[in-house]
C-alpha cells in the first residue's frame, strides 16, 4: 500500500517536475551523499511559497548539488538572484551544467565559504540589511540560532526565512532514552533548542509543517 508521502509525490510532485529539476534530482540521488538533498515535494512547497510572496533577492545557506538552488532560480523573475552560500564548490559544481541548462545560472550568486563570516559581510554591506525576500537554510543544525540572528536582519520585514530538517527524522517528539545514535542525539538536541527558540521568537510568526524532515517557515514582523 503506498504511502501518503508516495501518494502525494506521484499524484502532484512527479507530473508537475520541471525537466532540469527532475534531471538534477536523479543525477544527486546517484551520489553517495544524496540524501542531503532537498526533496521534490519540499523543492514544490519553496517554489509556491516564492511566488506567492513575489520573492526576488533571496539567500539560501547550504547548497549541496544545487537542488533548491535550481527550484528558486526557475521561481523568481528573470532579474532575480539567488546568493547561494556553501563551504564547498564540489557538490555545487555537479549541478552547475544542469542549472546552466535551465538557463536561470545568471541568477545565481555563488559564495563559497564558512556562511557566518559571509552573512556578516552581507550585514555589514550598506544597503544589504533588509534586502532580501526569502531566505532557506539547510546546513550544520549547530549553528540554526546563530544564522537565524543574521538573517533576521538581512530579510526584510514581511519576508520569509525557511529551515530544512526541524523534525530531524521523528527524533524530536521521542522519548528521551529512545534508542538513537551518539551522532543523531546531539543533532536532535541542538534542533530542540532552536525549535524552541523560534516557536518563543515573537519577532517572527512561525508555523512548522510535518513535509519531508519538517520545515519551519518564519516570517518577519519587526
Amino acid at each position: 500500500m503506498a504511502s501518503d508521502g508516495e501518494y502525494i509525490l506521484n499524484m502532484v510532485v512527479y507530473p508537475r517536475e520541471h525537466e532540469c529539476l527532475r534531471e538534477l534530482r536523479l543525477l544527486t540521488e546517484k551520489h553517495a551523499e544524496g540524501f542531503m538533498s532537498s526533496p521534490p515535494d519540499e523543492a514544490q512547497l519553496l517554489t509556491m511559497l516564492l511566488k506567492l510572496t513575489g520573492a526576488r533577492n533571496t539567500i539560501e545557506v547550504g547548497v549541496f548539488t544545487g537542488c533548491s538552488v535550481l527550484a528558486t532560480a526557475l521561481a523568481i523573475p528573470d532579474d532575480g538572484k539567488v546568493v547561494a552560500i556553501d563551504v564547498s564548490r564540489e557538490y555545487f559544481d555537479i549541478g552547475l551544467p544542469v542549472i546552466q541548462k535551465a538557463g536561470v545560472a545568471h541568477k545565481v550568486d555563488f559564495r563559497e565559504g564558512p556562511a557566518q563570516p559571509i552573512l556578516d559581510e552581507m550585514i555589514a554591506d550598506e544597503g544589504s540589511e533588509g534586502k532580501f525576500d526569502f531566505a532557506f537554510v539547510d546546513a550544520d543544525k549547530g549553528n540554526y540560532v546563530k544564522y537565524h540572528e543574521q538573517l533576521r536582519r538581512l530579510v526584510r520585514v514581511g519576508g520569509v526565512l525557511a529551515y530544512d530538517n526541524t523534525l530531524w527524522g521523528g527524533t524530536v517528539a521521542m522519548p528521551d532514552d529512545t534508542p538513537i545514535t551518539d551522532d543523531d542525539r546531539e543533532i536532535r538536541d541542538v534542533i530542540r533548542e532552536f525549535n524552541a527558540k523560534i516557536a518563543a521568537d515573537q519577532r517572527v510568526e512561525v508555523v512548522q509543517i510535518p513535509i519531508a524532515d519538517g520545515i519551519t517557515l518564519c516570517r518577519r514582523v519587526v
